[in-house]
């Protein structure tokens, strides 16, 4: 599991480069982008060319603090995108160097002799030469060779990881280093087109793109900035028929607190803060959308091997068949697994040695069976002793004799009764007679039952997708608390569930990282490619796991659905703020021409021009004070939608009507007495 990188969020390192960008983000070009803060800025720009008009009843030194707390809003405004850009430009900025001067050895036409050139110069089917300690100089596939490489550069793990020609593991990047071995691969992309490049694209935010939920909580904001501009435009009419009058620096100070300056001057930093919190947990998202997505998943497909269960299979049983007594059993299995490496035989020797005390040396001369994908059999060969374990038909099916007897028929009973507890059955046989079976336990995660039941609480449906047979897929379910399952499954199948699922107006997420999981990854909704995987998974796919756990497909929905709170919480917030500032702004603007307005001042600021200052003062004040929480997301919790809403409602709707009726008369205190205004 990766372990998210923690950094403070105030360093110098990151404060003085965001403030001097907070600067050029005042650019209009840049600030038209953020509809709200335009706004802001126009009105500041307006107060600020027509401060020295007189004639109003204002003082000088009033506007000009009024100007003052307008620009810090928007600087605020863009300080907290400008941080939160920064945090994901540190990132860039050791990857880049990871990429830099990259060379390569290009292969000519005879495949033997190569010449150095710049990886910037490699086009796609070039094939380089990549020796031990290499670094490798573009994206593409492993076409000849094996070797160890080391992606601490992409992934932050030091342990390296093999990389071979066919298969699910061809797939290398650009800047990973070969350290043992060599391998040759065929370049895949052009310059500058790298998943590398990508990364370094996307954790700066310059191929960022504002998300469905982003363009439509902008267009609400954009619709309430018009109705305030409409209403506030109306005023001086309303207040021209009562003989009166309002300064243009009042309108201007009522507008921006009518307007959602806050959840405005925070929501890019949301969203980008949003991807950099996948980044530090090594998952590299392609697009906002994406990590949307992520929150509103409503079924996720889980593969059974490495995510729900260890993967490791572990021997724990021998069951004997015809006569044949447990210890003859373990001793034959136990010399048929000696020469056996993978974690299945190392468990079946260590279950004998530890459960009968068998030691056993491997006999001299002996000859070794291995596995084959079609045979489905290894084993061991001394002198006239043949020793067979795997699969049972295919044991049935290597000893045809023993096909109908009554020791076939007592372990195909056996082999549902293993299947049937969720365990995979290894036939034994010796010399043509069945010996018995093996009972292969897999073995269910710990903690994995109670993560299933947190998601169904939260309303989301697992499906565990396996290719065991239905019997054992069934017991594995059952054991580990999944919703469904869909056994003996093949990637079109996966396919056509996914399809399925979604014809339903369900939102699907799943992980792959084979060449034939691509049409998945595409077709769902959140799909996690393994970086382990094929060059095709991980172009398919929207999201990348830099540590390649499939596990962490659940923690992805997580941060999913913290950005979408995040997201919700400060925009209730925001708006619940500008209720509790009508109470301080409207009774000081109006209080002049109606009196009776005087009894809606329940705070008991000192005069309007304190009341009007504070208000602008806390609008601008409470920005900077969300930051945190907008980089850091709101605590997530996993619960159903119906509580969750009344929790965010009671914390920042209330909360968000509260904090301005003590803020604004705390800064009114402090303004009467230092005499501001």
């Amino acid at each position: 599991m990766a372990k998210t990188q923690t950094k403070s969020l105030f360093t110098a390192d990151l404060v003085v480069p965001a403030i001097k960008a907070s600067f050029l983000k005042l650019n209009p070009r840049e600030l038209v982008r953020n509809p709200v803060m335009f706004v802001t800025a126009c009105v500041a720009t307006l107060l600020t060319i027509t401060i020295n008009m007189g004639g109003d009843g204002l003082t000088l030194a009033f506007k000009a603090q009024l100007v003052v707390w307008l620009w810090l809003t928007v600087l605020f405004g863009t300080f907290a995108e400008a941080l939160a850009e920064g945090r994901g430009k540190a990132q860039a900025a050791s990857l880049r160097a990871t990429k830099a001067e990259l060379t390569a050895k290009r292969l000519k036409g005879d495949g033997r002799q190569y010449e150095s050139v710049a990886a910037s110069q490699l086009k796609v089917g070039d094939v380089v030469l990549v020796e031990t300690g290499d670094l490798i100089p573009s994206d593409g596939d492993v076409v000849s060779g094996v070797a160890s490489v080391n992606e601490a550069a992409i992934t932050g793990e030091s342990a390296p990881v093999i990389r071979e020609a066919g298969g699910d593991r061809s797939a290398v990047t650009a800047g990973t280093r070969v350290i043992s071995d060599e391998i040759r691969v065929k370049v895949t992309v052009e310059p500058g087109k790298g998943f590398l490049d990508r990364m370094i694209a996307l954790v700066e935010g310059a191929e960022r793109q504002k998300t469905p939920n982003e363009v439509a909580l902008t267009v609400l904001l954009v619709g309430l900035t018009i109705i305030f501009l409409i209403a506030v435009a109306t005023i001086p009419g309303f207040a021209a028929y009562t003989g009166g009058s309002i300064p243009v620096a009042i309108l201007a100070a009522l507008l921006i607190t009518l307007i959602p300056t806050t959840i405005a001057a925070l929501l890019s930093a949301i969203g980008i803060a949003g991807m950099d919190r996948l980044v530090r947990f090594n998952v590299l998202a392609k697009s906002g959308r994406a990590v949307e997505a992520a929150g509103d998943v409503d079924v996720l497909l889980l593969d059974k091997t490495g995510t729900i269960t260890i993967g490791d299979r572990q021997a724990s049983e021998f069951r004997s068949v015809g006569g044949v007594s447990d210890a003859e059993l373990a001793e034959a299995a136990l010399l048929a697994s000696l020469a056996d490496e993978t974690p299945e035989g190392r468990s079946i020797v260590v279950l004998a040695r530890d459960k009968f005390d068998l030691q056993r040396p491997m006999p001299q001369g002996a000859e070794i069976i291995p596995f084959t994908a079609q045979t489905r059999v290894s084993g061991i060969k001394t002198g006239d002793t043949l020793i067979q374990k795997g699969a049972v038909d295919s044991i049935l099916k290597a000893n045809a004799g023993a096909g109908e007897t009554a020791a076939a028929t007592e372990l195909r009973r056996i082999t549902d009764e293993i299947a049937r507890a969720g365990g995979t059955p290894l036939a034994v046989a010796k010399n043509g007679r069945l010996l018995g079976a093996i009972f292969l336990k897999d073995v269910v995660k710990a903690g994995i039952r109670e993560r299933f039941g947190e998601l169904r609480t939260m309303g989301i449906r697992t499906v565990m997708i396996t290719g065991d047979n239905p019997l054992t897929a069934a017991a594995i379910a059952a054991e580990a608390g999944v919703d469904d399952f869909l056994a003996q499954a093949t990637p079109e199948d996966k396919l056509a569930l996914i399809r399925q699922e979604q014809t339903g107006g369900k939102l699907v997420a799943m992980c792959g990282d084979g060449t034939n999981d691509a049409p998945a990854l595409a077709q769902a909704d959140v799909g996690v490619a393994m970086n382990t995987g094929t060059q095709a998974a991980r172009e398919a796919g929207n999201m990348v796991d830099l540590d390649s756990d499939p596990t962490k497909l659940i923690e992805v929905v997580g941060l999913g659905k913290q950005l979408l709170m995040t997201r919700g919480a400060l925009t209730t917030f925001s708006v619940a703020n500008d209720v509790a500032k009508y109470f301080a702004i409207i009774p000081a603007m109006f209080v002049a021409l109606y009196p009776g307005l005087g009894v809606l001042n329940v705070m008991g600021l000192a005069t309007p021009q304190s009341a009007i200052l504070s208000a602008i003062i806390f609008n601008a004040l409470i920005i900077p004070l969300l930051v945190p929480l907008a980089l850091k997301g709101v605590a997530y919790r996993p619960m159903a939608a119906g509580p969750l809403l009344a929790r965010n409602l009671a914390v920042y709707g209330l909360g968000g009507l509260l904090a301005p009726f003590v803020g604004i008369k705390l800064i009114d205190l402090v303004v009467g007495g230092l005499g501001l205004a």
